[in-house]
């Protein structure tokens, strides 16, 4: 059966799936594919499917925030994912997180709306611990700056309270903010799917969303470098993480 939003079916889905939020993120990772094909490309949802190292991945953007998130999620797994790793962009709320750095969530503050349509706040979002495993031993021996913990998942970046908001996180521990890891964690725990999650720091503690994300767009430097690096790590994983659950 086709997909009503990513416009894919059974076949077109490996079990392995990367999630960046761009569409042209898509393209960017599939750079690093053999044989990708773009299967579909509907309003935010592109997907692209190919081979890395052997191991079959597919490819599908998310677009922005959680809604988006368990909508291609949801489908992804009606048509055959089963492990997904996003690569994302996020805010740093603690200091000494470089832009290009790698934070790897262990679980997410449910901040967000679309994952309270699931299930109460209450219950947790958290990474699949196998797969986040992989995420973290292989940015060890990649050698990529990276730091693991808590994140927190939101819906607005022009919030009139953001201050507010990033010193309370901030004080409570929390590494970094984005909008879809919470939703993500969620929706795979509850649909028996595993999920991981790298998030590039693109604007660090204290400075302006709007500039860090301006500058990640239109700008060669440490936040490309760093959306670089996310790739590279999560394909990595699921290779990594395919030939050990195949032996």
């Amino acid at each position: 059966m086709l997909q009503p939003h990513i416009l894919c079916k059974k076949g077109d889905v490996a079990e392995n799936v990367i999630l960046p939020g761009d569409p042209q993120r898509v393209l960017r990772a599939a750079e690093f594919l053999d044989e990708a094909r773009e299967v579909a490309f509907n309003r935010e949802f592109r997907t692209v499917t190919g081979k890395y190292k052997g191991v079959p991945i597919t490819i599908t953007s998310t677009g922005i925030g959680g809604a988006s998130c368990a909508i291609a999620v949801e489908e992804l797994i009606a048509c055959g994912g089963k492990n997904f790793i996003r690569i994302g962009s996020a805010g740093a709320l603690q200091p000494g997180i470089n832009i290009g750095d790698q934070v790897i969530p262990i679980a997410a503050v449910r901040e967000e709306g679309a994952s309270k349509m699931y299930v109460p706040e209450n219950y947790p979002a958290v990474a699949d611990f196998k797969l986040a495993s992989y995420v973290i031993e292989t940015a060890k021996q990649l050698q990529y700056p990276h730091v693991s913990g808590l994140v927190r998942s939101h819906d607005s970046f022009y919030s009139d309270r953001q201050e507010e908001i990033v010193s309370f996180w901030g004080s409570k521990g929390i590494l970094a903010s984005d909008m879809e890891t919470a939703t993500l964690y969620t929706v795979a725990r509850l649909r028996g799917a595993r999920a991981a999650c790298i998030l590039n720091v693109v604007v660090s503690r204290g400075d302006s969303i709007k500039e860090g994300i301006n500058q990640y767009q239109t700008v060669e430097g440490p936040a490309k470098e760093g959306e670089r690096r996310e790739i590279i790590l999560a394909l990595e994983a699921l290779k990594a993480f395919s030939t050990a659950e195949e032996g």
